[in-house]
């Protein structure tokens, strides 16, 4: 395994991070592939022999219990210093007023639940999931300092929005000498690259750390065009990521494919060397159900890519809708 630096920060982390919202109880979650707290232990444990150290999850995903999983898991098979914890909070956890968003309230109310979920005293990093048009910037960010002062979270993160809205937070922070994000967690593979256009140069110049979560498209990127998964053919947020671009994205799935017999590795690890070797990107965020997956995605570290070949697979990029930013109110 390599480690690297999280942005300007000096926590090492290793340069894949383990996605863990395919652990969970099915019954809590709009996915039904996600797999059950044994299975995850048995993943969350390869991952650990493997040498990741870094895992992300959210207090959404099933409903609480991949935090559950994961907390549990990593008290029995790790040291808490060695590994790097990362969880986000934004999306409604229970009905009524103040059941989601990024106000004072929802943030202190749910980072303790996402503690005693994880069985721990603190998270490394504690994200904001979304952006949220309904609180002023300024109450967030103040919070989440105060989660930082009391001890519960070492760093704080972003997931997916505009570069000015980040830009705005951190503007916000620096302005009253709150805590600034280090990390921007965010939409990124070779068939989704509208982040390149100013999120990622941003991210470069204020030496953010870049964590992409579906770096294989939801799967698209690691099989012929006419295979289905359970996943692909039960999961409405891959089809809404990638449904409207399919003609445009077929031909630059058939040259990673094209790559990878060239290379005599799987797919997966092609699509992965391209994440890795594009700046300022730090750890794309790996999903695994599968020991096999795990096993792949590690593999990638070891593949270097020529720039003729980044070349040749990014070449038929053509625009796509925004995905992952909410637009609005």
């Amino acid at each position: 395994m390599e480690y690297t630096k999280l942005g300007n920060t000096g926590l090492d982390v290793s340069r894949l991070c383990l996605g863990c919202m395919g652990f969970g109880e099915k019954e809590r979650w709009m996915h039904p592939w996600v797999i059950d707290e044994e299975s995850s232990r048995t993943i969350i444990k390869k991952a650990l022999d493997l040498g990741i150290n870094f895992f992300d999850t959210a207090n959404v995903y099933s409903d609480g219990t991949s935090e559950e999983f994961v907390g549990r898991a990593l008290k029995d098979f790790a040291s808490r210093d060695e590994v790097v914890v990362a969880t986000k909070v934004y999306f409604e956890m229970h009905e009524g007023p103040n059941g989601k968003g990024l106000s004072r309230k929802h943030i202190m109310s749910e980072i303790d639940k996402s503690l005693k979920r994880l069985g721990t005293d603190y998270v490394d990093l504690y994200q904001i999931h979304r952006w949220d048009y309904n609180t002023p910037i300024e109450e967030t960010m103040e919070a989440l300092h105060d989660v930082v002062k009391a001890g519960k979270a070492r760093y704080i993160g972003a997931s997916a929005m505009y570069a000015w809205q980040f830009l705005k937070a951190n503007h916000s922070a620096e302005k009253h000498g709150w805590t600034k994000f280090v990390s921007m967690q965010n939409h990124l593979n070779l068939i989704y690259r509208e982040e390149e256009r100013e999120m990622l140069p941003l991210c470069k110049e204020e030496k953010i750390g870049v964590i992409p979560y579906s770096p294989l498209a939801s799967g698209r990127l690691t099989r012929d065009w006419s295979e289905s998964t359970l996943r692909s053919e039960t999961d409405e947020t891959q089809k809404s990521k990638y449904g409207s671009t399919e003609n445009n994205d077929r031909l630059i799935v058939e040259r990673v494919a094209e790559v990878a017999e060239k290379h005599g590795v799987p797919r997966s690890q092609v699509a992965l060397a391209w994440l890795l070797q594009k700046e300022p990107v730090t750890a794309p965020i790996i999903g695994a159900t599968k020991i096999s997956h795990l096993e792949d995605s590690v593999g990638a570290l070891a593949v270097k890519l020529t720039a003729e070949e980044v070349a040749y697979m990014e070449e038929p990029y053509a625009p796509h809708p925004v995905v992952g930013a909410i637009t609005s109110k």
